[in-house]
């Protein structure tokens, strides 16, 4: 990934993880198996925003106070009960307002758009 943004790419959507082979320790003579997986990516080449790039993972953030929406006040808004995807700077964002009434997800590794930023 930190090689994509170092590239000029802002935005990075992780489309889809797939596992395709494992390395088991008796035939390659590693400790433990290891698991290797493929990513499916779409690297969009906008600006870099200054506190960094818009990864999406398949994370989503939900409202579900009493009020009909929740804006943060940093251009994200909930609509209660309704799941929104956000990338994982914002997700991390909503987890560490540390409300009750907000559920962040953890990543799915699948995306198919329709984000926050």
């Amino acid at each position: 990934m930190e090689l994509l943004v170092d590239a000029g790419f802002g935005t990075i959507e992780i489309r889809a993880r797939r596992p395709y082979r494992l390395l088991d320790p008796e035939r390659y003579g590693i400790e433990k198996p290891v698991l290797l997986e493929s990513l499916e990516v779409a690297a969009i080449k906008d600006p870099v925003p200054a506190d960094g790039p818009c990864v999406f993972t398949g994370r989503t953030a939900i409202y579900f106070g009493s009020r009909s929406s929740f804006d943060d006040g940093d251009g994200h808004l909930l609509t209660r009960d309704m799941p929104m995807s956000v990338c994982d700077k914002t997700a991390k964002k909503m987890q560490d307002l540390q409300r009750d009434d907000i559920l962040v997800t953890d990543s799915t590794w699948f995306y198919d758009g329709g984000g926050c930023c």
